[in-house]
C-alpha cells in the first residue's frame, strides 16, 4: 500500500490492494514497466474525474434520448441526476466529509457566477424547468462541483507534493481578484491578461511531484494548470453540443467553443487550487508542509 492510502476511502483502499496484488509482479524496468505506470496514470485520472464524467454522460443522455414532452422538464432531470450522482459519491466513499465542504465552494462560487453571468448574457440556459435560480437551473452549480471534486480526489491519488510552492495568502489573493475581475470586467477594464501574468510569474517556479505507481514524475504547474484547462474546455464542447447551456454565438446552432474560453478555465483552475490547498496544504517532496510560505529548505529542495 502506498504511503497516500491512508487519506484513501474505504473503496479507494480495497481498490489500492487489489491494484498492487496485479501489479507486484510487474516489471521494474523497460517497455512494460513504462506501459504499466500508463495505464495506473490514465486509471487514476479517470477515477479522478467520475464525478464530472457521469455528469457529462447523464448531460448527452439526455440530448439524445430524453423526450420533449417528459412530464419531467429536461433540465430538472439533470439537477436529479446531478444530485443523485453527488448522493451517490458520498455513499459510496467516493468523496470524504473533508473534500464536500470544498466541493459545496466550488458549488456556491459557481452558482453566485452563472447568476450574473447569465443576467449580463454571456451564456443562456433554456428555459423550462422549476429547479431554478432566477434563469439557472441548479444542476449549473454541479458542473462546478464536479471541477472541485476532481482537484480534491486527483490530490489524493496522485499523493501530490510542491516544490517552490508560493505563499498562499498571495495565492488567495490573487485568485480573488480573479474572480472578481470574472464580474468586474464587463463594467471597469478587463485585467484579466494582468492576472495571468501575475500567475505567471508567481507559479512559474514551482514543480509537482506525482506518484503514478512506483514513479514519482515531475511537472512545471503551469503545465498541469494549462492542460486542465484544455481538458475542460473539451467537456465544455461536449457539454454545450448536449444543450446543458449556450453562448451567444451557439443560439443559431451549436459551433465550437471558443478557445479563447481555454484562457477563462485556465484563471479558473487558480481559484480552484486555491480552495483546495486550503483543504489540502501543499506539502514538500519530503512530506513537511509550506504553512504560509517556504522556508529555505523547501525552496532549494527538489
Amino acid at each position: 500500500m502506498t504511503n497516500g492510502a491512508r487519506e484513501f476511502t474505504r473503496l479507494e483502499r480495497a481498490i489500492d490492494r487489489a491494484a498492487h496484488r496485479i501489479l507486484r509482479d510487474a516489471p521494474a524496468r523497460g517497455a512494460r514497466s513504462i506501459l504499466v505506470e500508463c495505464i495506473v496514470f490514465v486509471l487514476k485520472q479517470a477515477w479522478a474525474c467520475v464525478f464530472g464524467a457521469l455528469l457529462l454522460a447523464v448531460i448527452v443522455a439526455a440530448r439524445l434520448w430524453y423526450p420533449d414532452d417528459a412530464p419531467l422538464a429536461r433540465n430538472d432531470a439533470l439537477t436529479v441526476a446531478a444530485i443523485l450522482i453527488q448522493i451517490g459519491m458520498l455513499a459510496f466513499r467516493l468523496e470524504s466529509g473533508r473534500e464536500l465542504w470544498v466541493i459545496v465552494l466550488f458549488h456556491v462560487t459557481g452558482t453566485v457566477m452563472e447568476l450574473f453571468k447569465t443576467d449580463v448574457g454571456s451564456w443562456s440556459y433554456a428555459g423550462e424547468g422549476i429547479l431554478r435560480i432566477g434563469a439557472v437551473p441548479l444542476f449549473s452549480g454541479f458542473m462546478y462541483a464536479a471541477v472541485g471534486s476532481y482537484m480534491v480526489r486527483v490530490y489524493r491519488l496522485h499523493e501530490l507534493r510542491f516544490s517552490r510552492y508560493p505563499r498562499r495568502w498571495i495565492t488567495a489573493v490573487v485568485g480573488a481578484l480573479i474572480y472578481v475581475n470574472f464580474f468586474s470586467h464587463h463594467f471597469v477594464f478587463d485585467f484579466r491578461w494582468i492576472l495571468l501574468v501575475a500567475v505567471l510569474v508567481l507559479w512559474l517556479p514551482t514543480v509537482m511531484h506525482f506518484r503514478v505507481w512506483r514513479a514519482t514524475l515531475r511537472v512545471p504547474i503551469l503545465l498541469v494548470f494549462a492542460g486542465v484547462a484544455l481538458f475542460i474546455w473539451f467537456a465544455e464542447n461536449i457539454a454545450t453540443w448536449g444543450g446543458a447551456w449556450f453562448y451567444p454565438d451557439q443560439a443559431a446552432g451549436w459551433s465550437p467553443v471558443s478557445p479563447q474560453k481555454i484562457i477563462a478555465w485556465f484563471l479558473l483552475m487558480i481559484i480552484s487550487i486555491v480552495l483546495v490547498t486550503f483543504v489540502y496544504p501543499p506539502r514538500t517532496p519530503g512530506g513537511g508542509t509550506f504553512g504560509d510560505g517556504p522556508s529555505a529548505s523547501e525552496l532549494t529542495r527538489e
